[in-house]
């Protein structure tokens, strides 16, 4: 499997077939396992081999085969799967931390993981933000006694785009673990292992689905961290994935490559295409040889991505008005579909953070995060031109 190309992993890796020989992967719904005898059990609680489950909270036979995918084509020695993204960013953490632990992360993060920072200063973790994109930054704040670094290698949703490589070899120097979530940057342009990432967190809500169906969330990593520090946490605390949501993500799978590189192309036309629009004041996308970090998101990933953001004239209202006269595009605050969305991140992803931090972050009131889909990029373009007429 391991000579496999990544299309053929994402359709087969991590197969298992019951006796019967299912074409495709089974949905096993059960919360508990039977044990053929007493001593059996003690064993099993002891210690599990790769096609022996506990309980479904701990493993199910579905989900392993989620993880074993998701490993296969990261290329991580092993991947624990989790009932959604936030869980698996908040178990990736909280999982290797204490109290008296230091944590530098970029600053630039969704909102949700900002509060999982802010928690665990509650908890006595120190925590450390800096600008991501400023490597004398980070030089200044890892330290000696550093536990981890956290960063969005493509970020939230301003998408500036984190040489991951550096900021791996200033937190390694000092022995701290480096966290990075990809989402941004998908499975299929992801290098993250190869720059130096200790451990990579996915939203498999997002790209993996692809259809905004399901919750989900995966972290990869050394055996020893996924089943030695995060495995317990999980299990322990009921973050885990269900089967059928596992099995949604395995169906996923078998045409992220496919999906994910329409998006990538469309949201290329896209920006290219409104980039100098008179009703725009910022287009942000990586794949613009005009983005400030465009080197790094070619080295790192070798597209933009998927999304593109646009600084509306007229700040919110402007936004709002254009963002109301949309016909294809819909107003949601997920990404990652097949369906192109869209939503304003100060009024929604964002709106709890001060409104100084959001000008921090570039999260003007004009800002609109596009996550582009697979749609004819001719009717998106025609929507989105019509639509920026009305503001």
């Amino acid at each position: 499997m391991n000579e496999w190309k990544t299309r053929t992993k994402l359709v087969h890796a991590g197969a298992r077939r019951s006796q019967y020989g299912e074409m495709s992967e089974a949905i096993f719904v059960t919360q508990g396992f039977v044990y053929d005898s007493a001593e059996q059990a003690e064993a099993r609680f002891i210690e599990s081999g790769p096609d022996e489950f506990i309980y479904a909270r701990y493993g199910n036979p579905t989900v392993r085969m989620f993880e074993e995918r998701m490993a296969a084509i990261e290329g991580t020695e092993d991947a624990f799967a989790t009932a959604s993204g936030m869980a698996a960013v908040n178990g990736a953490l909280t999982s290797m931390l204490k109290a008296g632990d230091h944590v530098v992360a970029a600053r630039a993060l969704f909102g949700s993981c900002l509060y999982v920072l802010e928690i665990l200063g509650r908890f006595g973790v120190e925590v450390t933000l800096v600008n991501g994109t400023d490597l004398d930054q980070w030089r200044d704040a890892v330290r000696d006694g550093t536990k981890a670094v956290f960063l969005e290698s493509v970020s939230n949703p301003t998408l500036e785009v984190i040489d991951v490589r550096s900021v791996a070899e200033i937190a390694h120097a000092k022995g701290a673990t480096v966290i990075v979530d990809n989402v941004f940057a998908t499975p299929t342009f992801s290098k993250a292992v190869e720059l130096g990432a200790d451990v990579v967190v996915y939203s498999a809500t997002k790209h993996i689905d692809g259809s905004g169906r399901c919750l989900g969330g995966v972290v990869c990593g050394p055996r020893d961290y996924v089943r030695k520090v995060f495995e317990p946490y999980l299990k322990h605390t009921g973050g885990a994935m269900s089967p059928f949501n596992a099995w949604v993500m395995l169906k996923g799978m078998e045409t992220l490559d496919l999906r994910v590189r329409q998006q990538a192309a469309n949201a290329h036309a896209i920006a290219e295409a409104l980039e100098g629009h008179e009703k725009l004041s910022r287009v942000l996308f990586p794949g613009l040889p005009g983005h400030a970090q465009h080197a790094i998101a070619m080295e790192q990933m070798g597209a933009g991505g998927t999304v593109v953001s646009l600084d509306v004239a007229g700040g919110q209202a402007g936004a709002f008005r254009f963002l109301n006269a949309l016909e294809i595009v819909k107003i949601s605050n997920n990404l990652g579909d097949a369906k192109t969305i869209i939503t304003h991140p100060a009024t929604t992803t964002h709106q709890r953070l001060p409104p100084e931090q959001r000008t921090e972050l570039g999260i003007t009131p004009g800002l609109v995060r596009l996550s582009v889909g697979i749609e004819d990029v001719d009717d998106l373009l025609a929507d989105i031109r019509g639509a920026l007429a009305s503001v």
